[in-house]
């Protein structure tokens, strides 16, 4: 980082900004002793004495600030006595311009706890005498300095309070496009609190070291504040766009107002950093039950990590703490458990984090750490711990582009890597189930897959406006791409964090820009989304993504627009799930054109080649020929949290019901489900389920079993029925569903097959309920999209009878055998419900 004095160089100098502070504190106090002189010195009058204080007092009075001043007397008394003469000499200072801002107190009130009126108590720590009677502001001094000694730490406290309230009204960041250098997080206010906290808590001696490493900061705030008085003529402390360009030319000598700005942002972090780190010692002063209870997770502590205050510290501290792995583990600690690092660990990383950047550019972090650490409640809070200790830059270098980095826009508040970290917080709260959070994301984000994926893709959505600004799409592509080959992201997580920045501004598009009631707009929807999985991805990001514009930007209007367009989404990409089937490969590279493949494809829904990669989609063709051989193909895979079966056989009715049941008879839990057929009459089943009963974990060979039974069941060699009889089932409370079933049927979506729409409460064996209510119906499901995340299941079959859609009286005849499945207790297959 430049030097101070480099980048004031063009400006009078590096202390220019103090010589003007003193320069009118000097003029202001002889107006104020001239004005006393004329006023206050009357004989007859009782004792009193004026003093400077707050900013005034400290002798830092900028160009148009207020001038701060207390009278004090002995008594209420004299109280009465001098204020004729009083308001004389505050008329003639307004008269002469200042902005004067006037206190007449007690002595005895100047040395009293003021709960309503903590500043007052605060600003009283910078004392200066100016006129009246010395003997009486010695005394004020001495009583003050008693009263500070007694009550120093419940003022610190009361201080810290205060510099939280000031912190979330700027929500907590620095990073303001348009920043107030005297509020906003890292400005002028901090540096004040620390110096006072060295008053208060004269025993602390890191505050004071904090303080001290500060002076470049100071230096380039207080020649900024001077530059905004004298340029705006009023008190003015909004280093607004325009006032960024006319500080780097005129403090900076012509540069770059972006570099400038990122300058700021590193002089303010570093003040924030040392304001957080006081804030964190004098909160420790606290003995109330909130500390108790933060103390409680004192519990968390590993061999690694000290937690204590709500604070990580690391523990032991050799070579292999600074590894790549061991850092990003911290991180992920920090993730699952919402606790910051203490001060302490964070300057100790710090200082390692250029050596880090080395380790991990010869050693990158593989997906899966990154992919734990993403998937954890509290990612946004890594991440953004990870930024204030140089990790996040160490560990993806290209992050560095964006770091600081202003790019002016009206509707956005933030610089690209702070908005960027609000938009994850955003996924946090959705995750955590946060207060004041919509019910309606926070069930679509338990339905998607990867939480992770997401999160990467906010991550780097935007880091192309600092790789290529211009074209930050494209730049935020080629930089993804780059760096989920450098981790070794699995292809299939990739394609969906690629597929999301691509189109990260589609739905924000569609809902400002087109009819959302158009039937091409829902087309167009489902062209650019693919598949209902990709659609919920890409709403959660564009919710994230608008909600950290600024705090206002998700108001309830935009926040229905983009429901309704993911309404208009959804609704298009169920239609299209039977009636886009595949009748051409020509998609496909080159060399996967082959007859085998061109046979096995015809007929599958077009959804099939988007949510499938080529390895899968070749892995199916060689259980194909297992099929055809044995009349049936089972594969049983564990994957991330779950497990995949997927059955290949010849269509036959019945068939989806009877594999439900016989995953059922296991008390294994479907969660997802699709099942489709092609032209030739071969179906395809695939089931991702959980293991509740920790069946398979803890017995690897009933995997093998399992898919035995499968097998079995599909090729009519063993009775589902009496299977679900012969397992005993945990028992279950007899009490309706909490949420009541809900069956729509719908023929206006295909042209061939009536789509039935299942939401209701899930529960093991539910889907084996519905499928076999559609076979004794003598129905045919000819493809089937199951949804069953947060207990709430959404299931959607397209089924025929006969080969033709369903007629009235036989949907209602349905719609009461699905409500009844759904809602009963046992059946009659003596399977609880």
């Amino acid at each position: 980082m430049p030097s101070i004095k480099t980048m004031l160089s063009h400006s009078p100098g590096p202390d220019a900004g103090e010589d003007v502070l003193a320069g009118r504190t000097a003029r202001v106090d002889d107006c104020v002793k001239g004005a006393a002189s004329a006023f206050l010195s009357s004989p007859g009058l009782p004792p009193f004495t004026i003093a400077a204080v707050g900013g005034y007092g400290r002798s830092e009075l900028f160009p148009h600030s207020d001038v701060d001043v207390l009278v004090a007397v002995q008594s209420e008394e004299d109280l009465a006595a001098i204020k004729e003469p009083l308001a004389g000499f505050i008329r003639k200072l307004w008269d002469q311009g200042l902005r004067l801002s006037q206190s007449t107190r007690t002595i005895a009130e100047c040395c009293r706890l003021q709960d309503q009126n903590v500043e007052l108590n605060i600003s009283l720590l910078d004392l200066r005498f100016l006129y009246g009677d010395l003997n009486l502001f010695n005394d004020l001094q001495e009583r003050a300095a008693q009263f500070y000694k007694r009550s120093g730490e419940k003022l610190a406290q009361a201080l810290a309070e205060l510099t939280r309230a000031r912190h979330a009204k700027y929500n907590e960041t620095i990073y303001h496009l348009e920043p107030n250098i005297k509020e906003t997080p890292g400005g002028l206010r901090d540096l004040q609190f620390l110096r006072w906290l060295t008053q208060l808590i004269p025993a602390h001696e890191a505050i004071r070291e904090s303080l001290a490493g500060l002076g470049a900061a100071r230096s380039l705030l207080f020649a900024l504040r001077v530059f905004l008085h004298e340029k705006s003529g009023r008190d003015n402390n909004l280093l607004s766009f325009e006032m960024q360009d006319d500080a780097a030319r005129d403090l900076a000598g012509g540069l770059d107002p972006g570099e400038w700005m990122r300058f700021y942002f590193y002089c303010a972090r570093d003040v924030w950093q040392a304001a957080a780190r006081a804030l964190e010692y004098t909160e420790s002063l606290d003995s109330s039950l909130l500390r108790h209870f933060r103390d409680r997770r004192s519990r968390l502590s590993t061999t690694e990590y000290t937690v204590s205050r709500n604070r990580i510290f690391l523990r032991n501290i050799a070579e292999s703490t600074y590894s790549p792995s061991s850092v990003l583990r911290l991180f992920t600690f920090v993730a699952r458990h919402g606790i910051r690092l203490s001060w302490d660990a964070q300057r100790r990383l710090r200082v390692e984090a250029a050596g880090l950047a080395g380790k991990f550019a010869a050693s990158p972090a593989t997906w899966t750490s990154w992919n734990d650490l993403l998937s954890q409640p509290h990612a946004g809070l890594a991440l953004r711990e990870m930024q204030e200790a140089g990790i996040l830059t160490a560990s993806i270098p290209e992050w560095r582009s964006i770091d600081s980095l202003v790019v002016r826009d009206f509707y956005h508040r933030y610089t690209v890597d702070e908005h960027t970290l609000i938009a994850v917080e955003v996924i946090d709260r959705l995750a955590t189930r946060e207060n004041g959070t919509s019910k309606r994301l926070q069930e679509l984000l338990r339905e998607v897959e990867d939480i992770a994926i997401l999160r990467f893709a906010l991550l780097l959505h935007d880091i192309g406006k600092g790789t290529k600004p211009g074209d930050h799409v494209t730049g935020s592509l080629e930089t993804a791409l780059a760096i989920a080959a450098r981790i070794g992201m699995p292809r299939s997580h990739e394609e969906i964090a690629l597929l999301l920045i691509e189109h990260h501004l589609d739905l924000s598009s569609v809902m400002n820009g087109r009819d959302l009631a158009d039937p091409a707009t829902a087309r167009y929807l489902a062209s650019r989304a693919r598949t209902l999985e990709y659609l919920r991805y890409l709403t959660l990001l564009t919710y994230a993504d608008i909600s950290a514009v600024n705090p206002t930007a998700m108001t309830p209007w935009r926040f229905e627009q983009l429901w309704r367009a993911y309404g208009a989404g959804q609704q298009q990409l169920t239609r299209e799930l039977e009636s886009d089937r595949i009748h051409d490969v020509q998609a496909l590279p080159p060399e996967d054109r082959t007859p085998e493949v061109a046979k096995f494809l015809e007929g599958f829904p077009t959804r099939y080649l988007r949510t499938h990669t080529r390895e899968e989609i070749a892995r199916h063709q060689s259980l194909v020929r297992r099929a055809e051989e044995y009349g049936a193909a089972v594969e049983v895979t564990q994957q991330k949290g779950s497990f995949l079966a997927t059955v290949l056989a010849n269509d036959r009715p019945g068939l989806f019901a009877s594999i439900c049941g016989a995953l059922a008879s296991f008390g294994l839990n479907i969660v997802k489900a699709e099942a489709y057929a092609n032209a030739s009459g071969l179906a395809l089943d695939q089931f991702r389920f959980t293991d509740p009963l920790h069946t398979l974990e803890l017995n690897p060979t009933e995997t093998d079993h399992l898919r035995k039974i499968v097998e079995r069941v599909v090729l009519g060699a063993e009775d589902v029925k009496v299977l679900l009889k012969r397992r005993r089932q945990p028992p279950r409370q007899g009490h309706a569903a909490r949420l009541a079933p809900i069956v729509r049927f719908n023929n206006e979506v295909s042209g061939v097959a009536t789509l039935v729409e299942f939401v209701g409460e899930d529960r093991p064996g539910l889907l084996y309920d519905l499928a076999a209510a559609f076979s004794e119906a003598g129905c045919d499901i000819e493809l089937v999209l199951i949804d069953t995340e947060a207990q709430k299941a959404i299931d959607v079959f397209y089924v025929t009878r006969a080969g033709a859609k369903l007629a009235g009286a036989l949907e209602e005849q349905l719609k009461w055998s699905l409500t009844q499945a759904a809602s009963s207790v046992n059946d009659a297959r003596g399977f609880p419900a």
